[in-house]
């Protein structure tokens, strides 16, 4: 998987759209470092968690669930009445780690037309290497 890891970040006019349309997060540790952040979109009416990031300095510190609760909170304002995701199934920081903040699989037949656009998106990007699933969780935790 050192083919994600290496992925080149979005450009910065992408994040300034994010930042622009209130859809975006960034968790600062000390010093104004950044430890993380988190994208959003509205997908088949959830609120979509398009990316979150956390600098590995800052693993297992609560940085990953402020912003996904950051999110959560976003849906509610907004009138969503869920939250999801793509991840991979089988890597402990993805699927297991979601599944602790109260995240489940989505099976086939709920996945939305936008979602499955989605992944066809990512399948495209060759991330269909190795076994992904859609998550889904209500918008209140």
């Amino acid at each position: 998987m050192a083919s994600i890891a290496d992925d080149e970040p979005l450009p910065v006019a992408v994040l300034g759209e994010y930042a622009e349309d209130g859809r975006a997060w960034v968790a600062v540790a000390p010093g104004e470092r950044v430890a993380g952040y988190l994208l959003a979109d509205l997908v088949d009416g959830d609120v979509h968690v398009e990316q979150v990031s956390v600098d590995p300095r800052f693993a297992r510190q609560g940085v990953g669930r402020l912003l996904i609760e950051a999110a959560a909170g976003w849906a509610e304002r907004v009138g969503a009445p869920a939250l999801t995701l793509t991840t991979f199934a089988d890597v402990a920081w993805n699927a297991p780690y979601y599944r602790r903040l109260g995240f489940a699989v989505m099976p086939d037949e709920t996945v939305g037309e936008g979602l499955r656009a989605v992944r066809a998106h990512e399948a495209a990007a060759g991330l269909d290497r190795w076994p992904r699933v859609c998550m889904r969780r209500p918008s209140a935790g």
